[in-house]
């Protein structure tokens, strides 16, 4: 069952690019197994559509707006990540709905979908997170990694990586 592990967000403002951070670490820490693909996707296009329809299991990460206080971290799943995303945060998060859209009407869409999102606290031009959702990016990776081990796909451990490390 191939899976996606797909980091989205605009690293030039702040806490969108907290998707893409995400993926960084997940990277720095961990090897997945044969069959999982791990994507640093930015501000992601069309250009994503033959990736992702190439795998059974998508699972995103990337800034949500839910109204909720900011660094609050949410899981998705399903029918409600599309639903979700029209409209919502930033431009790039329209293009995964309208891929979305367009992998279900090619019957390619995954067949299991989730998404991890944290609320960002800013969104101004700056390079780093910041302190409240940088503290989130250690969970986020955390369950990200228990998703992998719960569909049978368990990543290991990098030669001397720690979790505690900064994520700016």
């Amino acid at each position: 069952m191939p899976i996606l592990v797909l980091g989205l967000g605009n690293i030039l403002l702040s806490d969108e690019g907290v998707g893409v951070r995400v993926i960084e670490a997940l990277q720095e820490r961990w090897t997945v197994p044969d069959g999982v693909s791990v994507v640093d996707g930015g501000t992601c296009g069309m250009d994503m559509l033959d990736i992702i329809a190439s795998h059974d299991t998508l699972i995103v990460v990337d800034a949500v707006k839910t109204g909720a206080p900011p660094a609050t971290v949410v899981r998705l799943t399903g029918d409600a990540v599309p639903a979700f995303f029209k409209g919502k945060l930033s431009p790039h998060q329209l293009g995964l709905s309208d891929l979305l859209a367009t992998l279900r009407l090619h019957g390619e869409e995954p067949k299991t979908l989730v998404l991890f999102g944290c609320v960002p606290e800013r969104m101004e031009v700056r390079l780093d997170l910041s302190p409240a959702v940088a503290a989130r990016v250690p969970d986020l990776v955390d369950r990200v990694v228990a998703e992998l081990r719960a569909l049978g796909a368990a990543p290991h451990p990098n030669a001397g990586a720690h979790g505690d490390g900064e994520y700016t």
